[in-house]
């Protein structure tokens, strides 16, 4: 059966699905609000279950409309550490509570944010050849790994990467899109394994799809319009939205 939710409770759900459209194909990072909207409205496991699926079906627009962008020397390069971190991941979700989770995850995305922003200052990109970017590529892609797996919060830890990397919008987009799409379906069987996708959280994705659907495709047309420099700005703010709120709430 559908969840029994008020009014005010679906209408954020549906605040949350338009913000999920938008963050896969104008605004990443602007997830973790979607995070943070579905783990005050409904418990904490079914949160992440019934998100998942939201960003599965917001994956397969981002893949499509930017398909052709992607880096995929990025992509392979972060693999094998996305891998280990969604493992530790989900060890970790055996033992620890919802409020370690945000605890942790929150102080992974501020620490970051701060190295991040650093690298931009004093070198170069941080996607290429050579040692410090394979540690770099170690080193995100572990925590990308470890963070969409406790919390499906990773796109602003990979958001960091990519902005490090950077990537002009399109290249960013495609090459998020990519990521995102397949670890998320990498994602769906340890999900199914520790119970939090669930017959009721398939009926509350069903309701909320088309807005996912609609914000997918204005995302489109913002980022077609959207400068490089307006783009990097709202990347960063909406990481740093997300990490305090992790940490306070």
């Amino acid at each position: 059966m559908l969840p029994d939710l008020a009014w005010w409770a679906w209408a954020l759900l549906g605040v949350a699905a338009v913000v999920v459209g938008l963050s896969k194909t104008a605004v990443p990072g602007a997830g973790t609000i979607a995070v943070a909207i579905f783990a005050a409205v409904l418990p904490a496991k079914q949160s992440t279950g019934v998100l998942l699926l939201l960003l599965i079906v917001a994956d397969v627009f981002a893949v499509t409309m930017y398909r052709r962008h992607a880096d995929w020397k990025t992509l392979l390069r972060l693999a094998p550490a996305v891998v280990v971190g969604v493992l530790l991941g989900v060890v970790f979700l055996w033992f620890a509570d919802d409020l370690w989770v945000k605890r942790t995850i929150g102080v992974i995305l501020l620490a970051v944010i701060a190295l991040t922003l650093w690298r931009r200052r004093v070198s170069g990109p941080v996607a290429g050849e050579g040692g410090s970017h394979r540690v770099a590529a170690a080193t995100y892609g572990t925590l990308g790994g470890f963070t969409t797996m406790v919390a499906n919060a990773a796109g602003p830890v990979m958001s960091m990467y990519f902005l490090a990397a950077r990537f002009e919008v399109k290249a960013f987009l495609g090459t998020a899109a990519w990521f995102f799409a397949i670890v998320n379906l990498f994602k769906v069987p340890f999900s199914i394994g520790i119970g939090i996708i669930t017959v009721p959280g398939l009926l509350i994705d069903l309701v909320l799809v088309p807005l996912v659907v609609v914000a997918a495709f204005l995302g489109r047309w913002l980022a077609d319009r959207m400068p490089q420099s307006v783009f990097e700005k709202l990347v960063i703010a909406f990481t740093i939205v997300g990490a305090v709120y992790l940490l306070i709430v």
